[in-house]
């Protein structure tokens, strides 16, 4: 059995195009995008995911030296992001209902490090872990990897099917960071708000007594206490709002 060039050259086109969108999408994408998913774990899910498509999808039969398979690779590279930046929307909304939780308390100096997003506040944090650990519970790994192979039939590869169409209903998306934030953080503000305005009433009632000295630590307790009253009900918004991610995701690709 002889093994001719041009057969290995024609094997490995057909297995890199497809590992540019792969490769782009887990790059952006929720979980698998996090510094502390090792690189190598990485690369080894990227190479399992193309090895397992690749016999299922065309591949354009283009020379790899030409102009056309330059804008071929863009065009992966753009579907693979928008389809990650489309769930990274929902993350995104996660941390500013923390940040806004964490204003309402005064627990806006507690920041912590995250490797991702920098310095935010340690209610965001704990927002992120919840966000990260539902969308594994609820197969949003599974979700996404079957709306990836969708990808490669409504818009087959280096097809230039590309259109601002998906940019713009990425930016539409993208207004569900201050809606879903709002949405999760409302029921805590709310409580909050009315703390605040007692407060306000015990000043004017006794102006002798220094509210700042007891109000400002009584909101962080009793902040963090209704955070876990309101548990259920958050988790349900967090949840919703994965699943209308996904939609929107789809979406974005063009389905239905």
């Amino acid at each position: 059995m002889t093994v001719l060039f041009s057969d290995i050259a024609q094997l490995l086109s057909q297995f890199l195009w497809p590992l540019i969108r792969v490769s782009a999408l887990l790059l952006a994408a929720p979980f698998f995008s996090l510094a502390a998913v090792n690189l190598r774990i990485r690369v080894s899910i990227i190479f399992l995911l193309t090895w397992v498509i690749y016999p299922l999808v065309d591949v354009p039969d283009l020379d790899p030296f030409s102009m056309a398979a330059v804008i071929g690779i863009f065009h992966e590279v753009l579907v693979g992001g928008i389809m990650g930046l489309t769930l990274q929307i929902v993350i995104a909304a996660l941390v500013v209902a923390g940040q806004a939780i964490a204003a309402s308390m005064g627990l806006s100096m507690a920041n912590m490090i995250d490797p991702n997003l920098g310095n935010v506040p340690s209610l965001s944090q704990f927002f992120l872990i919840i966000g990260t650990l539902l969308f594994l519970s609820l197969g949003g790994h599974l979700i996404m990897i079957s709306v990836l192979y969708s990808s490669f039939e409504l818009l087959p590869i280096a097809s230039g099917r590309f259109s601002t169409e998906m940019i713009l209903s990425l930016l539409a998306w993208s207004s569900e960071i201050f809606v879903g934030a709002v949405v999760i953080a409302f029921p805590i503000m709310i409580g909050l708000l009315l703390i605040n305005a007692l407060l306000g009433l015990v000043s004017r009632a006794a102006p002798s007594l220094n509210v700042f000295a007891i109000g400002f630590p009584a909101l962080i307790p009793v902040g963090l206490v209704m955070l876990l009253l309101t548990m259920s009900i958050w988790f349900e918004q967090v949840e919703n709002l994965w699943f209308v991610g996904f939609s929107r995701m789809n979406q974005v690709i063009g389905g239905s």
